[in-house]
């Protein structure tokens, strides 16, 4: 698959840009798009050495509540013997830019860009950038919920490049879901995919269902549904969508349209607590 994947490089625009944007904030969905990501909206985390990110999507109340996801910005010789403060949290980590040394109870690792590693709450890592050039990757947690009898998920080190796409059923190939999980393997609780869009591709029917979704556009360009607006999104815009949000797309070309997703998976609905 394409190993070109679309990564913030920050920067602040000049006083004669103009104010308008696509940045979208509603009850069922977000739009961030790429030109928001600049120095000012940058974050720092504790025990992370020459680092930086954007927080892109976080849990809130009455919106999307499972999941975060940040995009980390490494420098060289920067990174963190200390990477996660919370023992329940499980990640996701994906490259889109530079090179990551990644050490996973004791093995070492080595992700270039479309490399992709699951991490579950037990395992022991870090992460540094070893390289002369920028290290720029996505990190999605989630609270991992563990469910009595089932094992807690295996540690993942694959690629982008290195899986084949799932080509969705009739549609020519025209649509594929690049799966790092087995789907079927319900000791995970969160899946992380590449959806892939041809020029002209459709999802063709407005999907409402009970995943929250975070969607990263890696490359090209669509037009997206969100509830009831059309949305233009591209190479560098996130997508953020809670619960039951319709949704559908037409890709635009004319190349391929392609986005990193989050969805919640394989668990019961919580409860409430009735008097």
């Amino acid at each position: 698959m394409s190993g070109t994947y679309f990564a913030p490089t920050g920067g602040h625009p000049g006083q004669n840009q103009l104010l308008t944007d696509r940045a979208i904030f509603t009850d069922a969905y977000a739009v961030i798009p790429k030109g928001t990501m600049r120095d000012i909206v940058t974050s720092f985390l504790p025990f992370w050495e020459n680092t930086r990110l954007w927080v892109i999507a976080r849990p809130l109340s009455g919106f999307a509540e499972t999941f975060s996801q940040y995009i980390m910005e490494v420098a060289p010789g920067g990174g963190s013997d200390q990477p996660e403060t919370d023992d329940r949290a499980q990640a996701v980590l994906f490259v889109v830019e530079g090179r990551a040394t990644l050490t996973v109870n004791g093995t070492t690792h080595t992700l270039e860009p479309g490399g992709f590693a699951y991490l579950p709450p037990s395992a022991k890592w870090t992460l540094h950038n070893r390289a002369d050039a920028m290290l720029r990757f996505h990190w999605i947690r989630k609270a991992y919920e563990a469910v009595p009898g089932l094992a807690e998920p295996d540690v993942m080190i694959t690629s982008d490049q290195d899986v084949t796409p799932t080509v969705m059923p009739e549609t020519d190939g025209k649509w594929a879901t690049t799966r790092f999980v087995d789907p079927t393997d319900l000791r995970h609780d969160m899946h992380v995919t590449i959806v892939t869009f041809e020029p002209g591709a459709v999802i063709p029917f407005l999907e409402t269902h009970v995943m929250e979704h975070g969607l990263y556009v890696l490359e090209g360009k669509a037009v997206y549904r969100l509830n009831n607006d059309w949305v233009e999104v591209e190479a560098g815009d996130y997508m953020w969508l809670r619960a039951f949000c319709p949704q559908a797309c037409y890709a635009g070309g004319p190349g391929k349209f392609r986005y990193l997703l989050y969805k919640d998976v394989n668990r019961h609905m919580t409860l409430g607590t009735f008097k």
